[in-house]
């Protein structure tokens, strides 16, 4: 489910620290109930490769809309390396405070983005090309009841005009195709993960 940005800017979350110029993007209520310290289960199911929430495969308009992208971006040079974290902009690693250096947390594997930060109810990543430099926040946050369940808040600052008006292009997309997608597979490892504890 969609929220307000005021679920991401009225929490104490240290993210606040270090992304004063980004725009965000959107906020979501994650399909991952669970206790106080799950937050590390979340972040591990969507860094490991083999996990099925970061595939495209499963859904044949979504596996398309992601190949026509890469095609796209790879004829227009947009995700070469000289255009990545450290080289076109730099790492918000750079920017954090002395206590959080320490806690940088796992890279997800078989995606673009990078760990900045991870503590025991936030991870923050990274990934930037031509286009925009993005953040992928996490939280995990009491949902009024007794539990406890993961929102994600996706925070950008496009590069000109062209990664504005990119980012405005595909909009309509990520949130009425890809993310449903995400968050339905994102759903079913969770609860798949619930019953393999409970064994």
């Amino acid at each position: 489910m969609r929220l307000p940005n005021t679920e991401f800017t009225s929490r104490p979350w240290r993210a606040h620290e270090i992304t004063g110029d980004f725009v965000i993007e959107d906020v979501w209520a994650l399909p991952t109930p669970g206790g106080p310290d799950d937050l590390d289960r979340l972040v591990r199911q969507l860094t490991d490769g083999d996990d099925s929430t970061m595939s495209v495969s499963s859904n044949v308009v979504v596996g398309t809309l992601w190949a026509l992208r890469l095609k796209i971006g790879a004829l227009l040079r947009w995700d070469t390396p000289d255009k990545a974290i450290g080289h076109r902009v730099a790492s918000l690693c750079d920017r954090l405070p002395q206590d959080l250096r320490a806690v940088r947390g796992p890279d997800m594997e078989g995606a673009p983005f990078t760990s900045v930060f991870l503590t025991h109810d936030e991870w923050l990543a990274e990934f930037a090309n031509s286009t925009v430099h993005c953040l992928l926040h996490l939280g995990w946050v009491e949902d009024g009841h007794g539990g406890y369940h993961g929102q994600m808040t996706a925070l950008v600052k496009p590069s000109g005009l062209f990664g504005k008006l990119y980012m405005a292009m595909i909009s309509p997309l990520r949130q009425r195709v890809v993310y449903p997608h995400f968050f339905r597979e994102m759903g079913k490892t969770w609860r798949a993960g619930e019953l393999t504890d409970t064994r």
